[in-house]
């Protein structure tokens, strides 16, 4: 569907009142009509473009990663690179709460938990098979190192599990670096001394 300057005005106005509401009040508590309201439209225009509440959270919380492209990165520090970029996405100047809104959402929302897959799957494989090509083999590793970012983030940002809490963001990226070198670079086969 092409857009016009006005319709893309709409959208836009749409997408700000619902990343709003979702970032205030979570997936659940965000309705059409609520949404609409806010953004000072009919509900069926909300329907119009997003087709549903379902299609409205997956435009409204498109996360991008930013990550940077592996060919340009160190190979021999490619893991503890990946860290730092991640905690700042997190926590730094590339944050925003979209990304702790799907990992609070995840858990118990089917639609949240496909956003992440497919913002993880995406963008990660696409990451790692700049560095190890295309595969069943990149696409574990990949596989592998959104395991381990995730499960970090939930456990900092989420769970709050004050050991990780307490980490400053380059005691984590230290940390959590050779994890993610060893999935990125190392051999999964080997079995760990």
């Amino acid at each position: 569907m092409a857009f016009t300057s006005r319709s893309e005005n709409t959208r836009n106005t749409i997408l700000a009142a619902a990343r709003e509401m979702l970032a205030s009040r979570g997936y659940e508590a965000t309705t059409i009509r609520a949404v609409a309201a806010a953004a000072g439209i009919d509900p069926s225009m909300v329907m119009r473009y997003y087709g549903s509440k379902e299609g409205l959270f997956s435009a409204a919380v498109d996360v991008d990663l930013h990550l940077p492209r592996a060919s340009d990165l160190p190979v021999d520090r490619i893991g503890e690179t990946l860290a730092r970029h991640l905690i700042s996405r997190w926590e730094g100047e590339l944050s925003d709460e979209y990304i702790q809104l799907l990992l609070r959402s995840a858990g118990t929302n089917a639609t949240a938990a496909e956003q992440i897959r497919r913002i993880f799957q995406n963008q990660v494989v696409t990451f790692v098979s700049e560095l190890a090509g295309e595969g069943p083999q990149s696409r574990r590793r990949a596989a592998m190192v959104s395991a381990q970012a995730l499960g970090v983030a939930y456990c900092r940002y989420i769970v709050k599990l004050p050991a990780l809490v307490e980490l400053d963001g380059d005691t984590l990226a230290a940390t959590l670096g050779p994890v993610l070198q060893h999935y990125l670079t190392g051999d999964l086969d080997a079995l760990p001394m």
